[in-house]
């Protein structure tokens, strides 16, 4: 099974599915999603006033907006990698 990101309609599932008491093995069974999955989804997007769909779309934006990109990451992994170790003056 490949990956894909939840899209603002299972997010809302997840919402109102909580809101009802289902358990998130039965909200992950609906979706066709590893268990697991939902756990970090709820997790990772509850707030103070607990799982929101909009919130957490909001949340998972931000989080992707705001992650590194693997070149540039890469690039400066490779930089600083080749910077020779200066000796510490005493």
């Amino acid at each position: 099974m490949s990956y894909t990101h939840l899209c603002p309609e299972e997010r809302y599932y997840i919402e109102i599915e909580l809101k009802k008491g289902t358990s998130q093995n039965k909200i992950a069974e609906a979706l066709e999603r590893s268990q697991s999955n939902i756990s970090r989804e709820i997790k990772r997007n509850t707030g103070q006033r607990g799982y929101r769909h909009k919130q957490a779309e909001d949340f998972s934006q931000e989080r992707h907006k705001n992650k590194p990109s693997g070149s540039r990451y890469f690039c400066e992994s490779l930089f600083w990698a080749s910077q020779p170790k200066q000796a510490a003056k005493t």
